[in-house]
């Protein structure tokens, strides 16, 4: 039988890294054995799912073209596939046909202890230094006392019996996995008391109804696994392989969690991460192609991936390399696609103010060249060269003097480049190859440092320290502006001199 693996979200919060990480991993397998990937949602949490957070999830998914053979297509839409509905609360049947299963057999039981009943447990317990159980207060209650609290109002909820011994497995990335059952909190609730299934539950049905052949998932699971194991094989069903994968560690190897770090995926395409970078890396989040090759695209991962390169210890999540890699990308790109992807953060730049109008592709297609270079990501365009699209340059005049200058000394050098730009290249050429010359050389004729003179000018026409080659830049701005915001900087320097 080819492979049958899914991802099963909780529509509770946006596509973050982890899931997007296992997604892709399920996703590489499915195509590299020839088998299904399964979208299914897992939205028992009714008090937490929005339809939001289910778009989110699915949208951003298929953003990073992780796409799926069977399962929910968009945020409320029809689901596809054999195995359908593929949302967990539209299958509250089937668990509630295993819950009177497991029961009939007596493989489950109702409990009817009260949330202080089962905390005096607990206290107790830690009291004790042991480890927190379910200590069995209703595992063999009669018939007679079972219907004598039923009687009294009280709902039973539903709990799986756990029998002692050891649950082993061969785990694909860990190798033989073994867990004494005493170790797992006893009998375990598998049907709140208002009839929902819990997670263990509906997530061990589902899976063995939709005949998944693996389940790939984060080792953070790997707890829970002798109890699906044990469920899996008192409903009768075989047994899937498993697969736990490492966790994803922030730089000082602590868990990475949206409260200490940035883990939704909208957030890094918000900032200019592209989607065949943010693939590349995290397939390299825990697996290796046991090579030097570092960039990669889906489809090369696709006939790539197996689990046997899958590490066991944690993967160190690294925005640094993530950038470098964003980087080489979008190197990649063809300039019209690169200019097409950016439109969205130039508007995004005007929209918020820092620059005055969005140019057009045509203003940007010969910067190109300057800028793809230079980019980490598509949102640094504005900080690259935004100085080119605002009406006005603010110029700080503690930045405009080099260090190594004084005022008098800035104020010289910006009036002798003015003359210079002024009689030296025409207005009709003005190209970088004849810029850079003449200015030299009036600065090896001043005895200033060609470096000083060139920041004098770099801020005074773009703002900036730090900005794409001075004279690259000169260019696109054209003449006139240079000559212009040359003309301001003297003026706010001019103005210095007047208030001293």
């Amino acid at each position: 039988m080819a492979p049958r693996v899914r991802i099963a979200p909780s529509p509770t919060g946006p596509l973050h890294i982890g899931t997007a990480r296992t997604a892709l991993f399920n996703y590489l397998y499915a195509r590299r054995t020839g088998g299904t990937f399964v979208m299914r949602l897992e939205d028992t949490d009714v008090a937490r799912n929005t339809v939001a957070f289910e778009a989110d999830i699915l949208e951003n998914q298929r953003w990073l073209g992780i796409t799926w053979d069977e399962g929910p297509d968009s945020a409320g839409a029809a689901d596809r596939g054999p195995f359908a509905p593929y949302r967990q609360m539209q299958r509250i049947e089937s668990h509630r046909a295993a819950a009177t299963d497991l029961r009939s057999r007596d493989l489950a039981y109702p409990c009817y202890c009260t949330p202080e009943e089962l905390d005096a447990d607990r206290k107790a317990q830690e009291a004790a230094h042991e480890a927190p159980r379910y200590v069995g207060r209703c595992a063999n209650l009669t018939p007679d006392e079972r219907a004598a609290r039923e009687a009294a109002g009280k709902q039973g909820a539903l709990r799986f019996r756990v029998k002692a011994g050891k649950v082993s497995w061969e785990d694909l990335v860990r190798g033989e996995v073994e867990i004494d059952t005493a170790n797992i909190g006893g009998d375990f609730v598998i049907v709140r008391s208002d009839g929902t299934p819990l997670y263990h539950f509906a997530v061990v049905v589902d899976d063995a109804s939709m005949e998944m052949t693996h389940i790939i998932r984060g080792e953070d699971h790997i707890s829970n696994t002798p109890k699906h194991i044990l469920l899996f094989e008192a409903l009768g069903h075989v047994v899937p392989a498993f697969a736990h994968l490492p966790l994803i560690l922030n730089p000082d190897r602590t868990k990475m969690s949206k409260r200490k770090s940035q883990t939704a995926i909208a957030d890094y395409r918000a900032q200019g991460f592209i989607p065949e970078a943010l693939v590349n890396y995290l397939a390299l989040l825990g697996w290796s192609t046991g090579t030097e090759e570092e960039i990669l695209s889906l489809e090369a991962l696709s006939g790539r991936f197996d689990l046997e390169h899958v590490q066991k210890g944690g993967a160190v999540f690294d925005r640094e390399r993530l950038e470098w890699l964003n980087g080489q990308w979008i190197r990649r790109l063809t300039p019209e696609d690169l200019i097409e992807r950016l439109q969205p953060f130039l508007e995004a730049d005007r929209d918020a103010g820092r620059i005055d109008r969005v140019p057009t592709p045509e203003e940007l297609r010969p910067l190109v060249p300057i800028i793809q270079e230079r980019l980490p990501t598509l949102g640094a365009v504005g900080d690259l060269v935004g100085f080119l699209w605002v009406d006005d340059v603010s110029v700080d005049p503690a930045t405009l003097v080099p260090k190594r200058w004084d005022r008098d000394t800035t104020l010289t050098a910006l009036r002798a480049a003015r003359e210079t730009i002024v009689e030296s290249i025409g207005p009709v050429t003005f190209e970088a190859d004849e810029l850079e010359p003449p200015l030299r050389a009036l600065a090896e004729a001043r005895g200033w440092k060609a470096g000083d003179l060139f920041m004098a000018i770099r801020v005074a026409v773009t703002g900036r320290t730090a900005t794409p080659p001075l004279f690259d830049s000169l260019v696109a701005l054209g003449r006139e502006r240079t000559l212009a915001r040359l003309d301001a900087a003297i003026a706010t320097l001019e103005g210095l001199e007047d208030a001293a």
